[in-house]
């Protein structure tokens, strides 16, 4: 495993990068509503990305080893999608849980973000597992300090999320990122308090864990990319991009327009 610790001039471009992929979630929110498609939520991201942001959507047609190109500029995974939804046709309906994940890069780096959103007013099942999937990845922030372990995040996120009755998808992982999309490491969003690389100031990387209301497997879809719950369960998601520091982290995907930081963390 090779990661790439980032010097002073690098973190600051994150920095831009990660403030300008949040600002795209602001602006988009407020399209998120019943009966507007998948796909023209799409076109309003790429149109802000390329026209107001002056940047570049990382998603579209991003192929890694195995897959085919990705055809959108955003993911849209909504009520049972665990992640990688294509944008399409469907129009969204009241109820609906939806996860937009974003991906800018802005002057050669990337920045990584995705949020839940509510089409009208959701189950209380619904708004349950997202505010607890969100207390998950916070738990894994807060786990961070330079001298602990990748281990001890995954370890926060799957307490907090088995406690309360959920299941925590493990196919997928959060990953170090700069000017490439997926770097080392990989952040597993299980594990054990100890395990895995140091934790160095100069790292950045995603957490992103996906949460579901049921078990935890999964299947893909036809499409080659989107995922979801193999007994159809709820599935939600949160995801920032994070700066180990010298001290413990730093958030680099925040804006005006970022949800606030659970009770629980000082």
């Amino acid at each position: 495993m090779s990661i790439i610790i980032k010097n002073r001039e690098e973190i600051e471009k994150m920095r831009i990068a990660g403030r300008l992929t949040s600002e795209l979630l602001d602006y988009i929110k407020p399209f998120v509503k019943a009966g507007v498609t998948t796909n023209e939520l799409d076109a309003l991201c790429q149109d802000y990305t390329t026209n107001v942001l002056h940047a570049i959507s990382a998603p579209l047609n991003y192929a890694p080893n195995g897959h085919k190109p990705y055809p959108k500029s955003i993911c849209t995974s909504v009520n049972h999608q665990v992640c990688h939804g294509v944008p399409s046709e469907k129009k969204l309906k009241q109820g609906d849980i939806v996860n937009l994940d974003v991906t800018l890069i802005k002057d050669g780096y990337h920045g990584d973000s995705s949020r839940m959103f509510y089409v009208g007013e959701p189950s209380i099942q619904a708004k349950r597992l997202c505010e607890i999937t969100y207390e998950c990845m916070w738990h894994g922030i807060d786990a961070i300090k330079p001298g602990r372990h990748l281990g001890d995040i995954g370890h926060a996120i799957q307490t907090h999320a088995e406690k309360n009755g959920f299941s925590v998808v493990r196919e997928f992982c959060g990953h170090g990122i700069g000017k490439t999309f997926h770097e080392d490491p990989q952040v597993l969003h299980y594990g054990k308090p100890g395990t895995g690389p140091k934790l160095e100031p100069g790292m950045v990387f995603t957490i992103e864990p996906m949460i579901n209301a049921g078990k935890r497997d999964i299947r893909q879809l036809a499409d080659g990319w989107s995922i979801v719950t193999k007994d159809h369960s709820l599935s939600a998601q949160w995801e920032h991009t994070i700066l180990v520091s010298d001290t413990g982290y730093e958030v680099l995907t925040v804006s005006a327009g970022t949800p606030p930081k659970p009770p629980f963390i000082s």
